[in-house]
């Protein structure tokens, strides 16, 4: 019978030509990096039309998984209340919006520390809208809130949003007692905007045309004139950010590249006044900063990796914060990863094989007392502090997870190490956590590395290889993937799947080496840890090559795309969401988003011919060949400012130009969306009930699949 649906679309070559290090590259689809050539855009519909076409025939699954992911979801909800001065602050969402409504009540008695506890849809007494996204949304194909930040008297909000995916905010200032957005508005931000303590001066920052946040400007309420440029970064390998400190005392910005940072302070009382350093940046030493007051006098927290490679806690006088005391020493086992600082307690965060760990120090007359780490009962799980925004609290509020406990929120206190449960994720229907099991395992690399791998399933499922699965990656930017539950996993679950991350080197779970053993030089060590951990998955019998899809994005889609050249064999079906597929053309141009920024990542191949040879050697759509490849979704934004839409729809064309395929190779594109994807929380639904459809298909399609060839 002939298939009488239309051909999959082909890209034209238009060769054009690089030559850089005595090594020219003929690119054929470089064409399509003109996102406002009509032609362009056709294709990438064409491409969207294609895939929909292709998978015509899973309209009824990806809808039943859309259901399940709904019913599942208490649609009316609203978030534990966060105490701040005279008010609980919270979100609340209703069914069948698509944003959250971000409300406040006041406090009556300043004594009472417990949270208004009210059934979902159930109006808070006192309630205060502050912004309904849903109606700021309206009119628009996408909407992001950036910055939401109340001013310390609490009758102002400035807050951000970005309508076209782009991720450059327009700020606004609203009056709360009136609902009115003043006058006062400021386009091309980035997310962020912090009050200075008297409530007049704003604090953002904007972005140079590499996206780039590289200027700290002040605004002055009511204002007509120019804004004043407070600091700006000349290094392009530098991002700049702005905040307060948790005692809210002073404003601080935070200067750093992949390795090297530099902090500012300035007294939030004297918004006019000028930002002192507290250590000048030298190369490779990376720090952070946190404001303690002990015995009354001003101190620093300071976090740093200076003869410390895993980090260590030092304290120091504000007014030399040179003169440091270790509190926390550096450790080859631990890594240290961040302090949080309250009136009478530090919190640090840091983790160890793998595991995130949280611990108390005491501040009291004699000084700062030693660690005393919270102790939880899973194998794996998450934990952190989760919504503190007091100085002097009466609890610290922490947020646990694992793969199988929903998200729960606990009211600790500090002085008898008590308990009280807050919140726990409701998860509707019948889900039971018991139903469902985690482990740990730990991989054998090409190396000899040990590599961790968590894997989750039903306790029922079986250890034959007959299991359908799903394995997970990112392994860049010391970035690490913990332990989360998710409700639309339970889709997987539930048909039987088997769930899989593996924590590969070039993240951060096991500390600084293991992000620079996975990095530059040294990046194939990410894949080949992947392709370790799919191989383990099949000889324990938890799935098998034919049954296994491999999932990542963005710099997660680099891996994708890289295993898929190197180990074909061992997957049914590699997804990969706003792929950085293409990562030696966009690092040789410095002319493109973020290129010099990354050259501390993965080398900088513009004038070095050993990192131009040794990405040349990896890049997924340079290493494209004539070989079987598993069925490839790949899927990218037309505004994605990070991973340009251009990296997936190249590779997509050399792919079905090199290897004949067709409906085993797909691209998908959002025409109005960004990095993140879609926006709105039904919308997000339905692009995920999209892929995993197509995931099931793939891995649960009957024998071996249909390859390309």
């Amino acid at each position: 019978m002939t298939d009488a649906r239309p051909a999959a679309p082909r890209a034209p070559r238009r060769p054009i030509e690089r030559t850089h290090h005595g090594d020219t590259v003929v690119d054929p689809y470089d064409w399509l990096r003109a996102k406002d050539d009509p032609e362009t855009i056709a294709y990438l519909e064409a491409e969207n039309a294609w895939a929909e076409d292709t998978t015509a025939h899973l309209a009824g699954l990806r809808e039943t998984i859309f259901e399940e992911i709904k019913s599942r979801t208490l649609e009316t909800d609203m978030s534990v209340p966060v105490r701040h001065d005279r008010w609980w602050y919270y979100s609340r969402t209703v069914e069948g919006s698509q944003y959250a409504i971000r409300c406040r009540a006041p406090i009556d008695d300043p004594d009472d520390w417990e949270p208004p506890t009210v059934e979902p849809g159930t109006p808070v007494p006192g309630e205060q809208v502050l912004l309904d996204a849903n109606a700021e949304a309206e009119g628009h194909d996408y909407f992001s809130l950036g910055a939401f930040s109340v001013s310390d008297d609490g009758d102002l909000l400035a807050w951000s949003a970005d309508t076209d995916g782009d991720e450059r905010y327009t700020i606004r200032i609203r009056r709360i007692s009136t609902g009115e957005d003043l006058p006062d508005l400021i386009t091309g931000a980035a997310p962020g905007a912090t009050w200075s303590a008297d409530g007049r001066h704003l604090f953002y920052v904007t972005v140079d045309d590499a996206w780039r946040p590289h200027r700290v400007w002040r605004h002055e309420l009511g204002a007509t004139g120019p804004d004043h440029l407070v600091f700006e970064e000349p290094d392009e390998r530098f991002f700049t950010g702005v905040g307060r400190t948790g005692s809210e005392r002073f404003i601080i910005i935070a200067v750093g590249s992949k390795i090297t940072s530099e902090v500012r302070l300035l007294d939030a009382q004297d918004p006019t006044g000028e930002f002192a350093v507290v250590w000048p940046r030298r190369e490779g030493v990376d720090y952070s900063v946190e404001h303690v007051i002990l015995d009354g006098r001003d101190h620093l927290a300071i976090l740093h990796n200076d003869g410390a490679v895993n980090f260590e806690l030092v304290l120091a006088p504000l007014a030399d914060p040179t003169a440091t005391q270790v509190l926390v020493p550096g450790s080859d086992d631990v890594r240290l990863e961040a302090v949080d600082a309250f009136a009478r307690h530090l919190v640090l965060s840091y983790r160890r094989e793998a595991t995130t760990r949280l611990a108390l120090m005491p501040l009291g007359p004699d000084g700062v007392g030693a660690p005393q780490e919270l102790e939880f009962d899973a194998e794996l799980f998450t934990c952190g502090l989760a919504g503190n925004a007091e100085w002097d609290p009466r609890y610290l509020r922490i947020g646990y997870t694992s793969y199988v406990e929903p998200a729960t929120i606990w009211d600790l206190d500090p002085d008898t190490g008590e308990r009280i449960l807050r919140r726990r994720q409701p998860v509707l229907g019948d889900f039971d956590p018991d139903d469902y099991e985690q482990h740990r395992a730990w991989v054998r690399a090409e190396d000899g590395t040990l590599v961790p791998l968590s894997i989750v399933c039903r306790t029922d499922t079986p250890r034959d290889g007959s299991a359908p699965g799903l394995i997970y990656g990112y392994g860049a930017y010391e970035i690490s993937l913990d332990p989360d539950f998710s409700v639309a996993r339970l889709s997987l679950l539930d048909r039987g799947f088997v769930y899989a991350v593996a924590h590969v080197r070039g993240g951060g779970e096991m500390g600084r080496r293991w992000y620079d053993h996975g990095k530059q030089l040294a990046k194939m060590n990410t894949f080949t840890d992947f392709i370790a951990c799919a191989r383990h998955l099949a000889a324990e019998g938890w799935t098998s090559p034919d049954r296994l899809v491999a999932e990542g994005g963005s710099a997660g889609g680099l891996l994708m795309g890289a295993v898929a050249n190197l180990a074909p064999e061992e997957f049914a079906g590699i997804f990969a969401d706003v792929p950085f597929v293409d990562p030696l053309t966009t690092i040789l141009d410095p002319s493109l988003p973020l290129t010099v920024i990354e050259w501390d990542e993965w080398g900088d191949p513009l004038h070095d011919p050993e990192v131009y040879a040794y990405m040349k050697g990896y890049s997924p759509y340079e290493n494209v060949r004539d070989q079987r490849y598993p069925r490839i979704l790949a899927s990218t934004s037309l505004n994605d400012t990070r991973v340009l839409y251009v990296e997936p729809a190249k590779w997509v064309a050399r792919l079905r130009e090199v290897t004949g395929a067709e409906r085993s190779v797909l691209l998908r594109t959002e025409m109005a969306a960004g990095h993140g994807g879609v926006s709105g929380r039904y919308a997000a639904w339905r692009q995920r009930a999209w892929e995993l459809a197509w995931i099931i298909d793939t891995a649960t399609s009957g024998g071996p699949n249909p390859r390309m060839s």
